[in-house]
């Protein structure tokens, strides 16, 4: 059997499974298919691979100085890899089993202050469709903290405006439930009444979101948006896509939000991924005291 074949009914195993999300299939698929390209230059395959082949590829991955998240991940998708293997009893052995993982080096989201947020969310014109189109996306994204994949993800009849919710799919295609405040519910129901109707005009979509040729919005013509508007409002911070998401975390924990609530909110799986975002608002209390304090 074939590397690429193995690969293949790996990742068809996951996904009935794990349900994992496609760009972390994806990741796995790119990171096996490099595992068995560089296996192939030492007259090796993953079927037969040795852990000092795993060894060498490891050595290689820090000669080309990789990230330690990067190399994380790539040794999670190879000790996965290889557990499927014995259990189907492809291989008595699993290569992997003693390979260390690197403590990633976790980077603080960089956020906006809310008063750039503001900003941002006031910059687009709300009397053209498109600008009604813009800031509800804007202020859905902030108020209740999506991924840009998820919120150009959303169908017509996701958000309920008489509750006050957006019901998201997230990764893993878990569905979560996340309260929306006024501003927002008011501006995405201005944007269906009567922009979403002239964007569309003739065509038809499920998505809530859409282009101004009245396609589904995608995450590139959304990040273009985005630094557009950004660019308006005068900010010059380093943009990335999860920018609003980021603050939105921060802003709530900043005002006395609890963890867990905001963890359900994110729809992370693990609460030390929210826990990223106390290790921020500590960082700028630090700089507020630095700044402020008569022997700071």
């Amino acid at each position: 059997m074939t590397d690429a074949i193995l690969i293949r009914r790996f990742l068809d195993d996951l996904l009935v499974e794990n349900g994992l999300a496609r760009n972390t299939l994806d990741a796995y698929r790119r990171d096996l298919e490099g595992l068995s390209e560089y296996l192939g230059k030492r007259l090796s395959s993953l079927v037969t691979a040795a852990r000092t082949d795993l060894l060498a590829f490891l050595g290689e991955m820090a000669q080309r100085r990789l990230s330690s998240a990067t190399v994380a991940r790539k040794i999670s998708a190879t000790r996965r890899f290889y557990r499927h293997m014995t259990l189907l009893q492809i291989r008595e052995d699993d290569p992997s089993r003693t390979l260390q993982t690197p403590k990633p080096h976790r980077t603080l989201p960089k956020i906006l202050n809310e008063d750039e947020v503001g900003e941002l969310l006031e910059a687009p014109d709300k009397d053209s469709p498109r600008g009604m189109r813009d800031a509800a996306m804007l202020e859905l994204l902030y108020a209740a903290g999506l991924r840009v994949s998820e919120l150009v993800g959303l169908e017509s009849d996701s958000v309920d405006e008489a509750q006050g919710f957006v019901r998201v799919i997230g990764k893993g295609d878990k569905e979560r439930i996340v309260p929306v405040g006024g501003e927002a519910l008011e501006l995405v129901g201005n944007y269906i009444r009567w922009a979403r109707p002239l964007l569309l005009g003739k065509r038809n979509t499920k998505a809530l979101f859409v282009t101004n040729r009245g396609k589904a919005m995608t995450r590139q013509n959304f990040w273009y948006i985005i630094r557009r508007h950004a660019s308006s409002a005068g900010i010059e911070k380093h943009l990335s896509p999860h920018l609003l998401r980021h603050s939105f975390a921060s802003h709530l924990l900043d005002h006395g939000a609890d963890l867990r609530a905001v963890q359900m909110m994110l729809g992370h799986a693990d609460i030390s991924t929210t826990e990223v975002y106390t290790h921020v608002a500590r960082e700028r209390l630090k700089k507020v005291h630095e700044t402020y304090h008569p022997r700071g």
